[in-house]
């Protein structure tokens, strides 16, 4: 099997999907795993995957950008109801930057988190934790909440909870930011191969404000790759082999 693997997109997001499809396939891309993050991008996320059996997977979640008290039990309910289709719990976590917190408080965010991820262990699922400002609650959660399998996406946090995350046996994911964001770059650097995916977060906007800002679609994971073989020292095709290889195992993925 050659090819690299997105871990993490949100293809609901994306327009003209098709084409976008398409040039994933044609810069060497197998497979992605799609995210979602409320109820309606949940249901979108699986009508997506079923379009592209054996190409899309989807990971159901709930981010904490996302949360709004009226609709959490509506959300955890289709969640556990749709499990099975699922290869993952994603994307979930804690988000502590203050515009986040006007909306849904550390205590709130806490509560949902600590919901999925029950999900997430009874069904042994991995999850896809996001936790920027977070990373030491977000961890302890994780850790505390018995989690086995976990990817600590687009990892830009401190030495110490990295340090953690990787004796924890859980993976970080390499977004295209390891071509210019130093904390990115320093958590690549020092996570073994063993424990390192590659990831677009399509359709986020990378290099913001700078020079070659550009807007990610899952054909951007040869950035990841790029980037992460040039911090490991390996060539393109050995980090390739080393990642994907990860990433089937993680997510028990039927690819030929």
């Amino acid at each position: 099997m050659n090819g690299i693997i997105d871990t993490h997109a949100h293809l609901d997001e994306i327009e003209s999907l098709e084409a976008v499809m398409a040039q994933a396939k044609a810069a060497g891309v197998v497979a992605i795993i799609a995210v979602g993050q409320d109820l309606a991008s949940n249901k979108k996320t699986l009508e997506i995957a079923a379009k592209y059996p054996g190409f899309v997977y989807p990971a159901l979640g709930y981010h904490p950008w996302n949360i709004k008290e009226p609709e959490i039990a509506a959300n955890l309910d289709f969640i556990r109801s749709n499990i099975s289709k699922a290869v993952a719990i994603g994307e979930v976590g804690l988000d502590y930057h203050k515009r986040v917190r006007a909306v849904a408080d550390k205590d709130l965010q806490k509560r949902v988190l600590a919901e999925v991820l029950q999900i997430a262990k009874e069904h042994n699922k991995p999850a896809l934790i996001h936790s920027r400002y977070a990373w030491r609650d977000a961890f302890d959660m994780v850790k505390g909440a018995g989690i086995t399998k976990a990817v600590f996406h687009w990892y830009t946090g401190t030495s110490s909870v990295l340090r953690d995350i990787i004796d924890g046996g859980y993976y970080i994911s390499v977004t295209p930011a390891v071509e210019y964001h130093e904390e990115h770059r320093r958590a690549v650097k020092e996570t073994p191969l063993g424990q390192l995916l590659l990831e677009t977060d399509s359709p986020v906007t990378y290099a913001r404000g700078r020079e070659g800002e550009f807007k990610a679609t899952p054909a951007e994971a040869v950035r990841s790759l790029k980037g992460a073989a040039a911090l490991k020292g390996l060539s393109e095709g050995e980090a390739a082999k080393a990642t994907t290889e990860n990433a089937v195992q993680l997510f028990n993925l039927d690819i030929k």
